[in-house]
């Protein structure tokens, strides 16, 4: 890291950050976390942490838990946190779903997942994150009427990701609309080498069939 987040780490961590260990089912409440009761968002993989802090600091009246396990992306949105003397945003490191699996169902008022890992060759496939299991677990911390939304700009990616988002039963297509979603860096990325952006936002049905 360099000295801007390595000073804003060492000042913030204590504060701010969670440790997410491997096995441990330890519930945890995100009002209790935040200090108050404002709808919650879970960021998967917020890389550099920049579109994270953009977010948090244009909708103060939402919380934002990020998690990452890149150390340089973790000190970068917490110096972004210092400088912009953001109060709504908590940083986690480890695995996303060890995480999930210890919030409460209906926790949580949306989910972002943008440009996830696209493990493109065939044979690595099973180790990406938006899988019917990963979905399904996802889709119950929703509230009913949370919002689940994807971005990618692998094209064979998106399919597989509509094609699961699909085929969940407690989720419904809300559409394909970026909804105020900074650009990232992989985006431009992206963008630059000519692949096509593919946002998909999907609702938790408010009827039975959105049981897990």
């Amino acid at each position: 890291m360099s000295a801007r987040h390595s000073d804003a780490h060492a000042a913030l961590w204590p504060s701010l950050g969670l440790t997410v260990l491997d096995g441990d089912r330890t519930p945890l409440d995100l009002d209790e976390l935040f200090g108050d009761r404002a709808p919650k968002v879970l960021e998967i993989g917020f890389g550099m942490g920049d579109t994270l802090a953009a977010t948090a600091a244009a909708e103060p009246g939402r919380d934002f838990l990020g998690i990452e396990v890149h150390t340089p992306g973790i000190g970068n949105l917490l110096a972004e946190v210092q400088d912009q003397k953001l109060s709504n945003v908590r940083v986690a490191r480890g695995d996303a779903m060890q995480l999930v699996h210890r919030l409460a169902p209906g926790s949580l008022d949306a989910v972002h997942i943008f440009f996830p890992d696209p493990w493109p060759k065939a044979r690595h496939h099973k180790r990406r994150l938006v899988q019917p299991a990963n979905v399904a677990l996802l889709r119950d911390r929703l509230r009913p009427g949370g919002v689940l939304h994807c971005a990618t700009d692998w094209p064979d990616y998106a399919e597989a990701m509509a094609a699961t988002l699909d085929a969940d039963p407690g989720l419904e297509l809300l559409d394909h609309d970026r909804a105020g979603r900074p650009e990232t860096k992989f985006e431009r990325r992206g963008a630059g080498a000519g692949r096509p952006i593919t946002d998909l936002r999907y609702r938790r049905r408010t009827g039975n069939r959105s049981s897990a």
